[in-house]
């Protein structure tokens, strides 16, 4: 945990390779959502369309999550990755085609299937992690990869919004496709470790449902991993409204502005957060045995800084950018922290199930809030800064209930801190 970033990176070139394709693929997948906000809002001018957008990416993605999980632990993780950014470069490329409203309905869906395709690449990497890096370096590795997730963020984010802003969304399709080859060409000559479970061979459909099975038991009997799972969710059950739906009305009404680049400001303030937060948690919270706590903590920490952000948006804009940093930055800990756990506690051959179930969770969670807020702007005109407002009274509340609920308590202290 004590090792720092330059030397860990001086002495990882499997880890170099592994992030800076990961990093070129999340730059180009930014590129892609500033895109299709613009293009939604142009041509249909719905809120609710927004919403949908967001909802049918995350239900594609949470409802594939077991059996991409047990792909992840049957099938070599590093040839799911690539054949992720293969299959999106040509998704990517059919956004050309839109030229309408009568063209919204399978942009959704494409955009959908894309991130269908991108929750194999998720789970794949998030479970490849510990078979490249020592368990030592895991808070490291994992600090520097939400960072540079948020990196990414900032970056596609802003320079998304520029592109579609001076170019057109075509340039911005193209210019994603371009980043999902080179993510592909620079993982083709890695090697990575896996260890397979030998209940995992045969054939993959007859065996898929047990399998799936088995990483559920393996969550359902351990209580602090039980509970580690729904970390994440407990921030999306109103974090993905607020990021996915008033973030992004809210950032195409600035004034002096256009809509993307509007997009893009807030993303970029959005990046910037999450990459604060995994750099901080490294450096103040050296202690692992108090992370199970203030996992809960940081997600109500995120909703009052988000409640503030509902309140200042008739305020000055650096005072709004200031605060979703703050709100981002708590969310990226909760993150880290609950991925570090997952990865530390649960075992090679199991682990792609694992973080499947996670992603399962995160993304049902994700998909119900997005679908409400989307549905309370359309159709009852609830003002942005209620909306805020109201969501992040949400999230307040269930990162207290996340916090009180320990049902790990009930372990031996041994277990628990094995």
């Amino acid at each position: 945990m004590q090792s720092g970033y330059l030397s860990f990176f001086r002495k990882n070139s499997k880890f170099r390779r592994f992030w800076f394709a990961s990093v070129i693929s999340w730059i180009g997948e930014w590129f892609n959502t500033i895109a299709l906000f613009f293009l939604i809002l142009e041509y249909s001018g719905s809120e609710f369309l927004l919403g949908v957008l967001f909802s049918v990416r995350m239900a594609l993605f949470a409802i594939s999550q077991p059996i991409v999980g047990v792909l992840a632990d049957r099938i070599n993780r590093k040839k799911l990755m690539i054949y992720s950014n293969v299959i999106q470069i040509g998704l990517a490329l059919t956004f050309l085609l839109v030229d309408g409203e009568e063209d919204m309905w399978w942009l959704i869906a494409v955009s959908g299937v894309m991130m269908l395709s991108h929750g194999f690449y998720v789970t794949a990497e998030r479970a490849a992690l510990p078979n490249i890096v020592a368990e030592e370096d895991l808070l490291t590795a994992n600090a520097i990869d939400s960072a540079s997730w948020s990196a990414s963020l900032c970056i596609g984010a802003m320079l998304g919004g520029i592109v579609v802003s001076e170019w057109g969304t075509d340039v911005a399709f193209i210019l994603d496709s371009l980043t999902f080859f080179i993510g592909a060409l620079i993982l083709l000559p890695m090697k990575i470790p896996q260890s397979v479970d030998e209940n995992l061979k045969g054939p993959i459909f007859s065996t898929a449902i047990q399998n799936i099975k088995t990483g559920w038991v393996r969550i359902s009997r351990d209580p602090r991993l039980l509970r580690l799972v729904f970390a994440k969710s407990s921030w999306n059950l109103a974090g993905a409204g607020l990021a996915g739906v008033f973030l992004v009305l809210a950032g195409g009404d600035i004034e002096g502005y256009g809509a993307a680049f509007g997009f893009g400001l807030f993303f970029f303030a959005r990046g910037i957060g999450t990459g604060i937060g995994p750099l901080a948690a490294r450096t103040f919270f050296k202690d692992q045995t108090k992370w199970p706590s203030l996992i809960g903590l940081l997600v109500s920490l995120s909703g009052v800084f988000y409640f503030l952000v509902g309140i200042s948006l008739d305020m000055a804009l650096p005072i709004t950018i200031a605060l979703i940093i703050l709100a981002h930055a708590a969310s990226g800990a909760n993150w880290v922290l609950s991925t570090v756990l997952t990865q530390m506690w649960v075992e090679d051959e199991v682990r792609g199930r694992v973080f499947s179930m996670d992603m399962l969770i995160l993304g049902a969670s994700a998909t119900f809030s997005t679908t409400i807020a989307g549905f309370l702007v359309e159709s009852y005109d609830l003002a942005l800064d209620k909306g805020m407002m109201i969501f992040s009274l949400v999230m307040i509340f269930s990162g207290l209930v996340f916090t009180f609920w320990r049902p790990d308590l009930k372990q031996p202290t041994e277990l628990i801190e094995s």
